[in-house]
């Protein structure tokens, strides 16, 4: 078996590395209960095990977590930034955020990231490697007991953290088989959202998935010059590829589409950029999000003003296209993706 931790594994596979070692089947559902119902961190908290059958495990099934560095609520509680550190001393983050009906984590899946993307600081950090399907798990693990420990449930999982999901599709899908488990975690699969710049072939292969995730495209703008700008990866994967890759997705799962766009002060965000957005997704079920930009470093672009974002919405929402304006989150907090990970680098 190629995986190295205990939240690498599925049920199944948890099963079958206990019965190698002479352990009976229940073992898997008191393993499982213990990580994913009662949210203990490590062996030596599983109290349902004898202390000899934990270092047992440890030895044969190691359970690796990451180590929380810094934990950084906002001045008004309702979000929390993580930055947790991996085996192999790399840095992540991880976003908590807390609504009236929903608690939302805010999930990475690579170290860095290879999209390049002009708006992300993450994207201006680099690609170091992917994580492993443990460590996107981990991730959850780690927010869920933040809130558990407040009274509260985790709701919903985004993979918008650091990375680009469909890059590493193997453990982000892997990741959310292993939370959605109605043994375990029992996430609902409509409470998980993957985002991408547009991986063509990924959100081919996403909409052949069993799963009902839902799917959110980073789009910002629908000139291809514009966006080959701001996102590189537009050369390879244009606009007009992207939708059509999302027409047949709605097709293949009858599931809507969100459409990101994060509105840059004089770049994307006039009424022609509007216009040409509702042009390009004709026809398309969707719903058009609108994020706030968060500044970068040696950048000089702004957030775009609040006028200038309700006029945006305003010829979006003309053409028949629900539009939501996300309010902004923990900037005092650098909740922005890669932003505390660039300062601690910075730093270090």
């Amino acid at each position: 078996m190629n995986k190295t931790s205990l939240l690498d594994l599925t049920f199944e596979e948890l099963t079958t590395a206990l019965a190698d070692l002479d352990e009976p089947g229940f073992r898997a559902t008191q393993i499982w209960r213990a990580v994913f119902k009662d949210l203990v961190s490590s062996y030596s908290e599983t109290t349902t095990l004898s202390k000899a059958l934990r270092q047992r495990l440890e030895d044969a099934i190691p359970w690796i977590g990451a180590t929380t560095l810094k934990t950084l609520p906002s001045s008004d509680n309702q979000t929390t930034k993580l930055l947790l550190g991996l085996v192999d001393s790399e840095t992540i983050e991880a976003v908590v955020m807390r609504y009236a009906k929903r608690n939302t984590a805010c999930i990475s899946t690579q170290v860095g990231c290879a999209m390049a993307c002009k708006l992300c600081a993450t994207g201006q950090s680099g690609f170091t490697r992917d994580l492993t399907t443990g460590e996107i798990v981990d991730q959850v693990l780690t927010s869920a007991r933040l809130l558990h420990s407040e009274g509260l449930k985790l709701s919903n999982v985004v993979f918008m953290g650091m990375g680009e999901p469909l890059a590493n599709y193997e453990s982000t899908l892997e990741a959310i088989r292993i939370l959605n488990d109605p043994r375990g975690f029992e996430l609902g699969a409509r409470s998980f959202t993957v985002s991408t710049v547009g991986i063509i072939p990924g959100i081919r292969r996403l909409s052949q998935e069993s799963l009902q995730v839902n799917l959110a495209v980073s789009l910002h703008t629908a000139d291809e010059a514009l966006r080959s700008q701001l996102v590189p990866i537009n050369h390879r994967y244009p606009v007009a590829e992207i939708v059509r890759a999302c027409r047949a997705y709605v097709r293949a799962t009858h599931r809507r589409v969100t459409f990101e766009v994060a509105l840059i002060a004089g770049v994307n965000d006039s009424d022609s950029h509007a216009k040409q957005v509702a042009e390009a997704l004709h026809g398309v079920l969707c719903h058009v999000n609108i994020i706030p930009f968060n500044s970068i470093a040696d950048s000089d672009w702004q957030a775009s003003p609040n006028e200038r974002v309700q006029a945006y919405a305003h010829i979006i929402e003309s053409v028949g296209y629900p539009v939501t304006i996300r309010q902004s989150r923990g900037t005092d907090i650098q909740a922005g993706c890669g932003q505390l990970r660039a300062e601690e680098t910075k730093q270090s």
